[in-house]
């Protein structure tokens, strides 16, 4: 790949790792197992039964995790120290035999994506855990798995094109975590402006 197509990979497949890295590495090891798509050779241990079959596993884990409010907050807490360095670490192997220096940039860069990425989901979900409703929770969870999916495929299919998507992707959730911000703002000043209750005199 050249250099603006392999940009075009490690943004689409970091974007998709924070949102979902589970099914980023099932999706991307079932692609170059089957040879629907030729990943560099520094990724073939993607295609390893073992490392597909730990990756399905843990999809199907988080796929039911991810449905149940507030079990699906604990989850994306823990893995805020997974999924971004699980995107570096992609990109530094996906960067293949090239300069550490390039490496170390691609690898940071991919941390960096998938951060934003998982910040948005986790801060989304945070707020609409608040409704009482399960249904906003599953339409969100499959929403983010169809995303995810999408980019992989767009990655390794369409790179160049991918660098757009995932812009603006960026965009999009650089503007919604300021707006959730500001809502968590609100709510965090009307609970701690409320009055205390009056004691109850005998």
């Amino acid at each position: 790949m050249g250099a603006l197509q392999t940009l075009g990979f490690i943004l689409g497949a970091s974007f998709a790792s924070g949102l979902n890295l589970y099914a980023t590495v099932a999706a991307l090891g079932l692609l170059h197992r089957f040879e629907v798509v030729r990943l560099p050779g520094s990724l073939d241990l993607l295609a390893h039964p073992v490392v597909l079959g730990i990756a399905c596993v843990l999809y199907v884990i988080e796929f039911f995790a991810d449905k149940v409010p507030y079990v699906d907050n604990v989850w994306d807490v823990v893995h805020t120290f997974i999924r971004p360095p699980a995107a570096g670490v992609l990109a530094y192997a996906a960067m293949g035999d090239v300069p550490e220096v390039w490496k170390l940039s691609a690898a940071l860069l991919a941390g960096t994506v998938a951060l934003g990425s998982h910040g948005t989901k986790a801060s989304t979900r945070a707020a609409v855990n608040a409704s009482p409703e399960p249904f906003s929770n599953w339409i969100l969870s499959l929403a983010e798995d169809g995303i995810a999916l999408f980019l992989v495929t767009m990655a390794v299919t369409h790179p160049v094109l991918t660098v757009a998507i995932v812009l603006v992707l960026a965009v999009v959730s650089a503007y919604l975590l300021y707006k959730l911000f500001h809502f968590l703002l609100l709510v965090f000043r009307r609970v701690f402006r409320r009055a205390p209750p009056e004691p109850q005199r005998a």
